[in-house]
């Protein structure tokens, strides 16, 4: 079966972005122009995704309302003769039936999040995408792991290298030599102290999963942080299904990090045709 579903966990609270976060989801938090979130929902459609999945929490209509129909904005765009606005803002919508909200009642973690897409999913292989890692490529991310999806079959998830210091904040892979950007799992720990950790590759936040993990996120254990994390199924997956680390062809941004999030507005800022030429002059004047 192709991958045609794609979960999108935004139920967090986004602390680290307080007091900006606290009317608005993270997810909304613009980079440029265009709310983190939309870049990930664009890169999965770009990717053949066919199914939107949201799993929200409370305080997340903002993030409803963005991807809905505006009427009285379009029609005010309309008279102004703002076409290209207008277009811009009509694109937003996917045709009906492509975006599904459910609710995660209760911070339990982030696998607690994708177990509760499980009857939306069905019994088909499906993507996870966390809007925090804003990825540039040329080729979106998850279109390239939907490729060596269908030639392996298998879970993946995608990879970096961090700093020794940083092991802390993400699952570390324990992994055997790659070919061609992939590479089969061993073992997965999270979140683990420098010192303990086996490597530096650490998974981010695009996920290609067979249904069984919903099996194992079903157990409801309590990990790292007692809450429920995917890292702790992963690793139980690895008992009965392989998994493949992906090494992608592309720069990661994490946005959940306010360095991260600075450094990926400049980033595409010095892409974006209405602004790069001011933002690199400025950006000359205050290096010089």
């Amino acid at each position: 079966m192709q991958v045609k579903k794609a979960v999108f966990p935004v139920a967090g609270l986004g602390t680290r972005f307080l007091p900006a976060t606290k009317a608005m989801p993270k997810e909304m938090l613009p980079v440029v122009d265009k709310p983190l979130i939309q870049y990930a929902v664009e890169e999965a459609l770009a990717s053949g995704i066919e199914q939107i999945i949201f799993v929200t929490g409370s305080g997340k209509t903002a993030l409803e309302n963005h991807f809905d129909r505006q009427h009285e904005l379009e029609n005010t765009l309309r008279k102004r003769g703002k076409d290209k606005l207008l277009k811009t803002i009509e694109s937003l919508v996917p045709k009906s039936g492509t975006i599904i909200y459910t609710r995660q009642s209760e911070p339990l973690g982030l696998g607690h999040a994708i177990w509760c897409a499980r009857d939306v999913v069905g019994d088909e292989p499906f993507a996870v995408l966390l809007a925090d890692d804003l990825i540039q490529s040329d080729v979106p991310v998850l279109q390239q792991m939907i490729k060596e999806f269908d030639r392996l079959r298998s879970s993946m998830v995608a990879t970096v290298e961090v700093p020794r210091e940083e092991t802390s904040r993400y699952g570390i892979l324990d992994a055997e030599p790659g070919y061609n950007g992939t590479m089969r799992i061993k073992s997965m720990v999270e979140k683990p102290q420098p010192v303990d950790a086996p490597s530096t590759l650490a998974a981010i936040g695009r996920y290609i999963f067979t249904p069984k993990i919903f099996e194992l996120l079903g157990k409801q254990k309590k990990g790292a942080g007692n809450e429920i994390q995917l890292t702790d199924s992963m690793v139980e997956l690895l008992k009965e299904q392989p998994i493949f680390g992906y090494r992608f062809q592309g720069t990661r941004f994490d946005c959940g990090d306010k360095a991260g999030f600075q450094m990926a507005n400049l980033a595409f800022g010095l892409e974006h045709p209405e602004i790069k030429d001011s933002l690199k002059a400025y950006l000359q004047e205050i290096i010089l």
